[in-house]
């Protein structure tokens, strides 16, 4: 079997990167792209990757600049747009060598590495291989199956960050039509916390700052993040920020080298030079500790104030925009500095500095993501840090404001569009009245509950529309049960992945356009629109031939299945999205708020910035001001022995998928099954670097996950935790270990102990 090699023994460890990008990451993304396209497709992808004509790329949804640059990518990016506009196929040749149990014991790496999905294939049941299946038998095979359910909440329409604007509108809309709000995504695994918390906190589940302001601030910081690895073009903007005298404070408990110094090799001192260092002070914070810190700086900040009245706190913002800050001071004066400091693992001297920081600086964002949003107390961590930024006026002004960072091309304008079990009722009513009937309105299923729903066989038809949810999801050997137990698992890609092996008795696989792709309809050449992490929307053309004649674009798919689905009866016009996607963002500009002459705007030059009304003063909480919120702490029970994981990417992989073996950044060559712990933590266990263990999981009902053969290796993380790539470790995370209100995977919290293997 051709894969990553993940025996021990292949295992070179270097000492981390102390600096990232530079030539070197040049010099990866070509080695990467050469090996999967032509040099004249690479220079197409590349000279149209995130440019105003050109398509935006399917990594990162870190936003474009005003003044781009000619190569306007980073690493990753580079490699995630070429292996997606690879020239490698998987043909219906290939599924009748390869039976389905032979794929589902091939590695993630090796499943992507075969190269495009070219056209329709089904697994029916009792097969043992896909075959070859026309359009029209497919959408109407899953149409029979939808109408044949018992009821609508029996279906589940799941969707990941690639898919595009209007795609996703009609996705929603088609689901709602059919009768459900059972529509999970990718956000309920990774960013549901944010929206959680900024919902009841300002009234918007969204960022309040652009790039300018991030350019501006006096004071960033940058907390349960890698740029490095994950948004690469975010280091240019803390870049500019360095450059502006502006300070960066991280919050992580792994040193990142990219938080450390930026090479950036559109620059001579990037090439030549030292590269600009980035994090003016380092936190090296336990995991889960970010909410005892803000808890205290917002008590050091209490204090300033009483020992100097009216200098050091916002009064007349506090009394004007927000409520809730007299029980807040209140709360906030319980905390103590023994908890903290237990909590944190960082000292009082540390904390101190930041804390002066703090107060010589009037302008401060805090960036964030998965490091605090994937914990039990991820709402209330994220609360806190709006409390933070409150007591100082720093919202809804420039170069202040919340700052979280999504790490997939459009997960936000996913939401935006109406990708949520629990969209508002004012959206609801919007939808219905623009298409002339009644939306469900039971709140749906996320992606945790639905994996609950598919296990208890109260859901039997799971339709993936991008991503890979086998493998994005918890509890791996209970979700890929659950999805096996569907009567039908339908996956719309562009690629094969884990999804596509863990079948329901009946499966399908329907090949998509990717976004590099150009797309043709009968009103002509189309284009899509997506939504950035600071919600700008803008355009996206694809410049390739597709990979195959026998794709459809997900618009064309969702729309012929919506047809098939409802039938004759329903008024919907779905023919005419088709044909026009312009038809589409009309009925989007009816619909969402904000998107009023959607067509006109969206090409303009730079795209169609979205108002966030916290930036005019507009709350839309209940009590129509900023909420202060009291917020308690109970710290991670850690047993004697035991660590605290965090489940992380490796640098050469994005989202579920490697691209290579190597995570160069932190030193690690050849392998994937690593845990990176700190060697004073190594030796206290009785452990060496280069050992093989086992990591187990324990949870507070007493149940143990188990996760095979990893090796330990000495890293310098904060005391008292360990790290480990996914998905190799979401087998350790049950289904019911997720975050209080916004219900995500603690996927950040794992308490194990390293069994050596003997």
């Amino acid at each position: 079997m051709t894969s990553i090699e993940d025996h021990e023994d292949d295992l070179t460890v270097t000492p981390p990167k102390k600096w990232a990008v530079g030539v070197p990451a040049v010099v990866h993304a070509m080695e990467y792209s050469y090996s999967q396209n032509s040099p004249g497709r690479i220079a197409l992808t590349l000279l149209n990757i995130n440019q105003t004509k050109g398509f935006d790329c399917p990594g990162c949804a870190w936003p474009e600049p005003k003044h781009r640059h000619l190569n306007e990518y980073c690493e990753n990016g580079a490699k995630h747009i070429n292996d997606e506009a690879t020239t490698r196929r998987v043909t219906a040749e290939f599924f009748a060598t390869h039976p389905i149990a032979e794929l589902d014991t091939m590695s993630d790496w090796w499943l992507n590495q075969q190269g495009r999905l070219t056209e329709p294939m089904v697994k029916r049941p009792g097969a043992t291989h896909y075959e070859p299946i026309g359009w029209d038998a497919a959408l109407n095979l899953i149409a029979t199956e939808l109408r044949g359910l018992d009821t609508p909440d029996q279906a589940l329409f799941y969707t990941s960050g690639r898919l595009n604007n209007e795609a996703a509108f009609l996705l929603q809309l088609f689901a709602r039509a059919y009768g459900t709000n059972n529509l999970p995504d990718c956000s309920n695994m990774c960013h549901e916390s944010s929206g959680s918390a900024l919902t009841q906190t300002i009234g918007v589940g969204k960022g309040t700052v652009s790039l300018e302001d991030i350019y501006e601030a006096d004071l960033v910081f940058v907390v349960g993040q890698n740029p490095g690895t994950n948004h690469p073009r975010m280091l240019s903007a803390l870049e500019e920020t360095k450059r502006n005298g502006g300070t960066i404070v991280a919050v992580n408990p792994l040193p990142e080298a990219g938080l450390i110094r930026f090479k950036n090799p559109q620059k001579v001192r990037g090439v030549l030079g030292r590269g600009t260092a980035i994090a003016d002070i380092f936190l090296k914070i336990r995991p889960g500790g970010d909410l005892a810190l803000f808890q205290m700086l917002n008590k050091l900040l209490l204090d300033a104030e009483e020992a100097a009245p009216g200098t050091v706190l916002d009064h007349e913002f506090i009394a004007s925009q927000t409520t809730g800050f007299a029980e807040f001071a209140e709360h906030a004066r319980q905390v103590n500095w023994e908890h903290t400091l237990t909590a944190t693992g960082l000292t009082r001297a540390e904390i101190e500095a930041v804390h002066a920081q703090i107060l010589a600086s009037k302008k401060v964002i805090v960036c964030w993501a998965m490091g605090l949003t994937q914990h039990r107390h991820g709402v209330p961590t994220i609360r806190e840090v709006v409390d933070f930024l409150l007591l100082r006026g720093n919202l809804g002004r420039p170069g202040a404001g919340v700052c979280p960072v999504r790490g997939h091309s459009n997960v936000q304008g996913d939401r935006t569009m109406g990708i949520w079990e629990r969209m508002p009722q004012s959206f609801m009513d919007a939808l219905g009245k623009e298409f002339d009937f009644t939306p469900p309105f039971e709140h749906g299923l996320d992606a945790v509950d639905a994996i609950r729903a598919m296990r208890d066989g109260t859901a039997k038809v799971f339709l993936g529309v991008a991503g890979n949810f086998a493998r994005a999801t918890p509890d791996s050997e209970v979700t890929e049960a659950a999805l096996r137990q569907c009567s039908l698992t339908v996956q719309i890609s562009t690629k094969l992945n884990r999804s596509h092996t863990v079948c329901g008795d009946t499966a399908l696989i329907l090949p998509t356009l990717g976004r590099s792709d150009r797309d043709i309809q009968a009103t002509g050449e189309q284009f899509y629109t997506v939504e950035d992490s600071m919600s700008q929307v803008r355009t996206s053309r694809g410049r390739l031939d597709p990979a195959s004649p026998h794709l459809l674009s997900e618009v064309a798919i969702i729309a012929r299945l919506a047809r098939a689905t409802l039938g004759a009866e329903s008024a919907i016009a779905w023919e005419d999205f088709i044909a026009d996607y312009g038809v589409v963002r009309d009925h989007i500009a009816a619909v969402v708020p904000g998107f009023e002459n959607f067509n006109e705007r969206v090409t303009a030059p730079g795209g169609m910035p979205l108002v966030n009304p916290v930036n005019r003063g507009i709350y839309r909480t209940r009590s129509g001001k900023a909420e202060f919120t009291c917020n308690d702490f109970d710290s991670i029970e850690v047993p004697p022995g035991y660590l605290v994981l965090q489940s992380l990417r490796s640098h050469d992989q994005w989202n579920t998928i490697p691209y290579a073996a190597n995570d160069r950044y932190r030193g690690i060559h050849d392998a994937r099954r690593v845990v990176l712990v700190n060697p004073e933590d190594l030796a206290e266990r009785g452990l060496a670097d280069g050992d093989v263990v086992d990591l187990v999981s324990i949870w507070h009902d007493g149940t143990e996950r188990r996760a095979e053969k990893f090796v330990a290796v000495g890293y310098p993380a904060s005391r008292g935790s360990a790290a480990a790539y996914y998905p190799e470790t979401n087998v350790l995370v049950p289904l019911d270990s997720v975050a209080d209100i916004s219900n995500t995977p603690t996927s950040k919290g794992i308490i194990v102990r390293l069994e050596p293997v003997r």
